[in-house]
C-alpha cells in the first residue's frame, strides 16, 4: 500500500440477503488520476461507490479514502470526498443558487466562500440564466450540471462519479468531460462508473472491469484493448445460422466473437492482410459466403464484450443500493 494512493481497497464484500453483491475485490487509486470502474447491470459499482462513500458498511474487507478508515472515522471521509450519483440528488423546490448554498452550509463552508464558490460553480457550469429559478423546472441535463456543481461545492480533493452523464446530450457529455479533465489537471482523485466506454477510454488512467462482485480484469484502455489483437476482422453473413457455421470455422484463424443480433463473426488478429486470406479460404472450404467484411481497431466495447458477454448498460436498481 502506497502513500501516494487516495483509494484503496483491500479484500471487501458485501452481501445483500443471498445474493454477494462483492466479493473480496481490491482497489487502489493513485492521487491526481481517474479510475474507471465497469461492469455488466448488477456487476457490483455502486455498491463499491456506496462502500468508499460510507453510505453502506462492508461485511468484510477494509476501505480506506485519504487513509481515512470508511468504517472508523466516516465523517471525516465525507468532507474529503464529493460525490454525484446516476440520479441529480438536488432539492427541486429550491433554486440552484439555494441548492448549492445549502450544500456549503452541511460542509460547514463559511457563508462567504459558500457566496463565491456557488458564484463561480453557477457560471462554470452555464447555470447563472437559471440560479433563481426552482430546479423542478430545469431539464434533465441542468439538473445533472447542478448535481456536479453540489458535490464540487467544498472542493473535495476525492470525488466519485456514480454514471455522471447519464440523460446528457453528447454536448453536454463533452462539456462534462472537458470539466472532469480539468479536475485531475487540478490535482483531484476521481473514482467513475459509466456504461459510456468510450467515456472510461477518454478520461481513465486504469480500468477496472468488475463481473458477479469480482475483478475480472484491469489495465490501462490500450492494454485491455491490446488483449484481443492489434486488429479486429468482422465478417457480415446474411443469416444468424451461416454465422454460427462461420464461427466455428474461423476460431482457427484467431479469438472469435459470434454477434448474433448482427450475423457478425469477429475475429481478433495481429496480421490483418493474412488474416483476411485465411478467412477467405476457410469460407471457401466450407462454400459460405459473406456478406461483407470490416477490418478495424479494437475498442473498449470489445473488450467489455469479450469479458461480460453483454453490452454495457446502465442499471437503475444498482444504483439505488442493490448490487
Amino acid at each position: 500500500m502506497s502513500a501516494n494512493n487516495a483509494i484503496v481497497v483491500e479484500g471487501i464484500v458485501k452481501r445483500f440477503g443471498d445474493l454477494t453483491a462483492l466479493d473480496g475485490i481490491d482497489l487502489e487509486v493513485p492521487r491526481g488520476t481517474v479510475l474507471g470502474l465497469l461492469g455488466p447491470n448488477g456487476a457490483g459499482k455502486t455498491t463499491a461507490v456506496r462502500i468508499l462513500t460510507t453510505l453502506l458498511q462492508p461485511d468484510a474487507g477494509s476501505a480506506s479514502v485519504l487513509g481515512l478508515d470508511v468504517v472508523r472515522q466516516p465523517n471525516a471521509v465525507r468532507s474529503s470526498i464529493g460525490l454525484a450519483g446516476q440520479y441529480a440528488a438536488v432539492d427541486e423546490n429550491l433554486t440552484a443558487r439555494e441548492n448549492l448554498r445549502m450544500v456549503g452550509q452541511l460542509t460547514r463552508q463559511s457563508p462567504s466562500t459558500t457566496a463565491a464558490r456557488t458564484g463561480e460553480l453557477l457560471e462554470r457550469f452555464d447555470l447563472v440564466d437559471a440560479a433563481d429559478r426552482p430546479a423542478r423546472t430545469y431539464s434533465g441535463g441542468m439538473r445533472r450540471r447542478l448535481d456536479l456543481a453540489a458535490a464540487l461545492i467544498h472542493r473535495p480533493p476525492v470525488l466519485f462519479l456514480d454514471e455522471p452523464t447519464t440523460g446528457l446530450d453528447p454536448q453536454g457529455r463533452n462539456d462534462l468531460w472537458a470539466l472532469i479533465s480539468e479536475l485531475v489537471s487540478d490535482g483531484t482523485t476521481l473514482l467513475l462508473t459509466t456504461q459510456y466506454l468510450e467515456e472510461a477510454d477518454h478520461l481513465a488512467d486504469h480500468i477496472v472491469v468488475i463481473d458477479h462482485g469480482r475483478i475480472i480484469a484491469e489495465g490501462s484502455a490500450s492494454e485491455l484493448k491490446a488483449t484481443l489483437g492489434t486488429t479486429l476482422v468482422e465478417v457480415r453473413f446474411p443469416t444468424v445460422r451461416r454465422a454460427r457455421i462461420a464461427a466455428r470455422q474461423l476460431a482457427a484463424v484467431g479469438p472469435t466473437e459470434l454477434l448474433e443480433a448482427e450475423a457478425t463473426v469477429s475475429i481478433g488478429v495481429t496480421d490483418s492482410g493474412r488474416a483476411l486470406l485465411d478467412v477467405v479460404r476457410l469460407l471457401e472450404a466450407v462454400d459460405l459466403a459473406p456478406k461483407s467484411f470490416n477490418v478495424r481497431q479494437p475498442t473498449l466495447d470489445d473488450v467489455f464484450l469479450q469479458l461480460t458477454g453483454s453490452a454495457p448498460t446502465s442499471d437503475p436498481d444498482e444504483s439505488r443500493g442493490a448490487a
